[in-house]
């Protein structure tokens, strides 16, 4: 019986790891991931900013969306050689703002609910776009 040698101890590992952390340490990245964190904060707080706040479906989804945005996009900085792949899951999260006045029926005040979707999601969805590349930027240049 052989035994393997931890994941923890190989080298390409060590270098994703560097590589990753020069990632996150440029003002670059940090610039997306603040961006990041205010726009899931106004996602979860739009229905009372942009004036839609009775509880419809569309509310508790942003709510709960800009929640969910914030956290995917919140540990990149500290962690990203683990966290990498939640810049993907906040990609997913920017495309369903933009559709989800579509997609969720209920009472509401559909020039409000799809214009402030619509702009939340797509600065969402760039922002998650922007710090999935960074990665590969890197990649290629080291």
């Amino acid at each position: 019986m052989t035994t393997h040698p931890s994941i923890e101890h190989h080298p390409d590992l060590a270098e994703m790891r560097t590589r990753f952390e020069r990632v996150t340490s440029t003002p670059a990245a940090q610039a997306v991931e603040a961006l990041a964190l205010i726009t899931g904060v106004y996602l979860a707080a739009s229905p009372w900013i942009a004036g839609f706040a009775i509880l419809t479906p569309l509310a508790v989804n942003n709510l709960i969306t800009g929640l969910a945005f914030c956290l995917c996009m919140g540990g990149l900085g500290s962690a990203y050689e683990r966290t990498h792949a939640m810049a993907w899951t906040a990609v997913a999260l920017g495309a369903w703002t933009i559709i989800a006045p579509w997609a969720i029926r209920g009472e509401m005040d559909f020039t409000r609910t799809i214009v402030n979707n619509v702009i939340t999601g797509g600065v969402a969805l760039c922002l998650g776009l922007a710090m999935v590349a960074m990665a590969g930027r890197n990649e290629a240049r080291g």
